[in-house]
């Protein structure tokens, strides 16, 4: 059997996991206190918090819990069509494990037909130098089994929202005086730090500054790989000299937004009265970079993932198995998310710098070339170059600046589901449920008052949850709220990425959505503009850690 590029690094604390099929026996860590299984393996109980950590031998035996077959990536040692699923152990349905459906020959492809959600599975090992990857194989004749329940319904991550600890928000002391954006495209073919300076320079000016007025800086995720950034806070301001009191960096934070977020609590404590916040992708240049063999991706042959192993490799495929349990259980269908593709591609039709403005028609969205079931080509979020850059500023300075104030009503930054990709909500993006009941306690202002709403789409399916989580329809009533397209139309009841998202604007990660925000709440949208809009909702990231924004015009 032809090897496969990326195996498991084998640490202390997970061998027995990746060593297991040795002697053909499943190995769960368990803890010895509650007799819960943990995965991914951890030095303590997540449900008891004991301590007294240990492993299980299982049955081997789990439930299929959501599957996606891909047909657009391969590796060495995996070429597609290949099942990727997320199976629940038969003895913890707590515990669920990404994995590789194989069928009755384990040596040749398999396509996923005849699987169901809910089919009993077993375990099948196969060795690769010294791992063995538990791949699972349907259970002859077809049994099925129970599903896992949610960790927290739906309906009830409201009730695991903290109220907040005082009467005063921080949120009213800042609001974004600048906005700006570089030239965006594909395959710019030039340095990322060029467009970063291009969109800062802009939001500098945009809000009637000077770079010596800058006092902080802010981004995500402050780094320099595959595409995703040009080197974060210590490369511009080695490159504009700005000296700032405070600065902002990293992954984890609330998403892709998190940045601005950080911003307005520093400018809120007082480190800080001007923020500079800027976010470059330059993925398309990377990836022709890659196939002219002129860049070199990160990492080695080993990784600590739990998902990379069995091909999942991409948002896509984690986002495909929530996609078939929310389809699953309400009914949702392609059709769903293509009134959301179709929506932003009217949009961006009338936006002169949006990347994809061709018409586009339902037949041509369920037409096109398969990814990931169920996602097809125009469910996926365009990669391309361009940066994007907010000024937010202290309010009391804001008055005198430039352009009309933009205010932060409020902010949804609190983490209630699990992070783990894999172990985390059933339904819905991970990530979106907890930060979108958190925004609702920390404003008086209600789904009804919106005017706009600008939510993150890297995937089709992103956006249709956060329409969920914030309340736009009921939980499980997307099928119906976005049927035709009409509600979330620049004229209906809640206009969504009114720019052309990410889907046919181009990927800034959700930087593009606060840019347009802010544009919509000035009245400086032209062809596309809302008419009177006067509050926004801008959401960025879900899978890891995310954040959603409440913003109102201060006329």
């Amino acid at each position: 059997m032809s090897q496969r590029i990326l195996l498991p690094q084998l640490t202390f604390d997970n061998e027995f996991f990746w060593k297991s099929g040795e002697d053909g026996k499943l190995r769960i860590q368990e803890c010895r206190a509650c007799s819960a299984l943990i995965h991914p393996p951890q030095p303590i109980c997540r449900y008891c918090r004991s301590h007294d950590m240990g492993v299980r031998e299982v049955s081997g035996r789990a439930v299929l819990s959501a599957f996606t077959v891909n047909e657009r990536f391969a590796i060495p040692g995996l070429k597609p069509p290949y099942v990727i699923a997320q199976v629940a152990i038969e003895e913890d349905p707590r515990v669920r494990l990404t994995t590789n459906i194989i069928g009755e020959d384990p040596s040749g492809t398999f396509d996923g037909a005849g699987l169901e959600i809910g089919q009993i599975v077993e375990v099948f090992f196969q060795q690769y130098e010294d791992v063995w990857l538990p791949l699972f194989k349907p259970v002859s004749p077809v049994e099925h089994g129970a599903l896992p329940v949610d960790e927290i319904a739906p309906t009830d991550f409201a009730k695991h929202v903290r109220p907040m600890l005082t009467r005063k928000k921080f949120e009213d002391s800042a609001a974004i005086t600048g906005i700006g954006a570089s030239k965006m495209g594909r395959r710019l073919m030039v340095p990322p730090l060029s467009l970063t300076i291009e969109a800062c320079e802009a939001a500098v000016a945009d809000a009637g500054l000077t770079l010596d007025d800058i006092d902080g800086m802010s981004t995500y995720p402050s780094m320099d790989a595959v595409g995703m950034g040009e080197g974060g806070v210590t490369v511009l301001e080695g490159a504009l000299g700005i000296k700032p009191t405070w600065i902002n960096g990293g992954m984890d934070t609330f998403g892709p937004g998190g940045s601005v977020i950080a911003a307005v609590m520093a400018v809120a404590t007082g480190m800080a009265k001007h923020v500079l916040c800027f976010r470059t992708l330059w993925e398309a240049t990377y990836q022709a970079l890659a196939k002219e063999g002129k860049v070199s991706p990160p990492g080695g042959p080993r990784s600590n993932s739990y998902q990379l192993p069995f091909g999942a490799m991409s948002a896509a495929h984690t986002l495909a198995l929530n996609a078939q349990r929310h389809f699953h259980r309400y009914g949702t269908t392609r059709e769903t998310l293509g009134w959301i593709a179709l929506n932003q591609r009217a949009n961006a039709a009338l936006n002169p710098t949006a990347i994809y403005r061709d018409p586009m028609t339902m037949e041509d969205y369920l037409s096109a070339r398969m990814i990931t079931t169920p996602f097809g080509l125009y469910d996926c979020d365009v990669p391309c170059d361009g940066a994007v850059a907010v000024v937010v500023s202290a309010v009391d300075a804001a008055a005198d600046l430039a352009k009309p104030p933009v205010r932060i009503e409020a902010v949804g930054t609190q983490i209630i589901e699990r992070t783990d990709w894999d172990q985390t909500t059933l339904t819905h993006e991970p990530q979106v449920l907890g930060q979108a009941a958190h925004l609702w306690t920390r404003t008086n202002l209600r789904p009804a008052d919106v005017d706009v709403a600008q939510l993150y789409d890297g995937f089709t399916f992103n956006c249709l949850s956060w329409l969920e989580a914030l309340g736009f329809c009921g939980i499980g009533e997307a099928k119906d709220f976005l049927d035709g397209g009409t509600n979330i139309a620049r004229d209906g009841v809640i206009p969504v990425n009114t720019h052309g998202g990410q889907l046919s604007h181009g990927r800034t990660h959700g930087m593009g959505l606060i840019h347009e925000a802010v544009t919509q709440l000035r009245g400086e949208a032209g062809e596309r503009q809302v008419p009177n809009a006067k509050v926004a909702v801008a959401s960025s990231g879900g899978l890891t850690p995310s954040g959603v924004m409440l913003l109102r015009s201060d006329s």
